[in-house]
């Protein structure tokens, strides 16, 4: 699972504490019960398979890849008539309950796909309001509804609203907004200028890096996939301001990877390691607030080390690299000597091809219409057989 995932989860478990056993009873294929056909990735879907679906479509849409139908099918069927989605949900005609893990996490990544692709309006608007139903009194989200607030989590649902159309600002409870809780999560300079994940057990905040990725983004009102913003330093100055903050946070990361151009992880223990996703997340963090020159470093370092962490990784993976290169102007089709969207296409189901693209646009001008491809078939037959008026009232087929 992605680590920004597994770390998100982690914490669910240790606010609801009583609801950790639910979250063990979620369903979960067994070594002999296939994966369903329409689903990115090898890997237990159990409590990723939303997020990662998501990420694979969006990723696709991005690259100009049309996703294949039974692969969107699979997500939409993951949503709760709450509107809220599910990572994954082994009988999507089951109606969920109570003991159905849902997330704010697996919901905003959903609605951004969703919202990308088109065509899915119902599903986007019963899930943002459900996200607005769980958002907590400091203005954020966490994890889970109830969770207290967190900078992922907050800034993931910041790019569904943001994604809608709507302005993530002007989305508030009780007189607060995203900003204001993503403020109160991030450190003054004196202190690095980062942002914690979460405050500890004593209100404390420890800078992490893959939040302050996620921190920056949020605070500048973008989603996975965005562009590059204009070229400036980041700086980190002591102020309130959202623009200022996400200049702070993108100022940590970049003296974060000034030595080796990537940020590192480490279980307790073990020796750091070169971490793959969350540099990607730093640099679309880095060029969204500063431009594509900021990024370039760490880019560059992710071009030449990550094809292995990628096809090993699977869809999120490939997916995180394609939204880095999307936002500091690189091409995914050439990066680094390996094409990120064909790896990424290998993971799930083929794609559309041009060929059914053009079927199904022909269905929809023929659909409903009086004048489509079935009346002229039917006039043509008349004219052949000298059999006078043909008259019927069928429409066009749909399939």
């Amino acid at each position: 699972m992605n680590i920004r995932r597994s770390a998100a989860a982690v914490a669910a478990v240790a606010v609801l504490g009583g609801a950790a056993p639910a979250m063990a009873a979620s369903p979960a294929p067994s070594p002999s019960q296939a994966l369903p056909s329409g689903l990115f990735g090898s890997g237990d879907p159990t409590y990723d398979g939303v997020w990662r679906q998501s990420l694979a479509l969006l990723a696709q849409h991005t690259t100009g890849v049309k996703p294949a139908a039974k692969a969107v099918d699979w997500l939409t069927g993951q949503q709760c008539a709450s509107g809220a989605f599910a990572p994954f949900r082994a009988e999507p005609a089951k109606p969920c309950d109570e003991r159905t893990m849902v997330d704010t996490n697996q919901t905003a990544a959903a609605v951004q796909a969703l919202t990308a692709l088109g065509g899915h309006d119902t599903a986007v608007t019963k899930a943002l309001a459900w996200l607005k139903s769980v958002q907590n009194k400091d203005g954020g989200w966490g994890y889970v509804a109830g969770g207290a607030s967190d900078t992922n989590s907050t800034s993931v649902v910041v790019g569904a609203l943001a994604a809608a159309g709507e302005k993530p600002q002007s989305v508030t409870k009780d007189g607060k907004s995203p900003a204001d809780a993503l403020l109160k999560l991030s450190l003054p300079c004196a202190e690095g200028g980062a942002f914690a994940f979460q405050p500890d057990k004593s209100g404390k905040l420890a800078a992490n890096a893959d939040a302050t990725a996620a921190g920056v983004v949020g605070l500048l009102g973008k989603g996975l996939v965005t562009g590059a913003g204009a070229a400036s330093e980041a700086v980190c100055k002591d102020g309130r301001t959202p623009a200022q903050a996400a200049a702070n946070g993108a100022a940590y990361l970049a003296r974060t990877m000034a030595k080796d151009a990537h940020l590192t992880s480490a279980m307790p223990g073990a020796t750091p390691q070169p971490d793959y996703g969350n540099t990607a997340d730093a640099v679309v963090a880095l060029a969204a607030q500063g431009g594509a020159a900021q990024a370039a470093k760490p880019l560059a370092w992710l071009e030449k080390n990550s094809a292995a962490w990628a096809k090993q990784s699977g869809p999120a993976a490939y997916a995180q690299l394609i939204f880095a290169a999307h936002a500091a102007g690189a091409d995914p089709r050439h990066f680094g000597g390996q094409d990120l969207v064909a790896g990424l296409n290998a993971t799930g189901p083929a794609p559309q091809t041009a060929e059914q693209q053009n079927d199904k646009k022909d269905e929809k001008k023929d659909d409903g219409s009086p004048f489509g491809v079935w009346w002229f078939v039917g006039v043509c037959l008349v004219a052949g057989i000298g059999a006078g008026f043909l008259i019927s009232g069928r429409k066009g087929r749909t399939k």
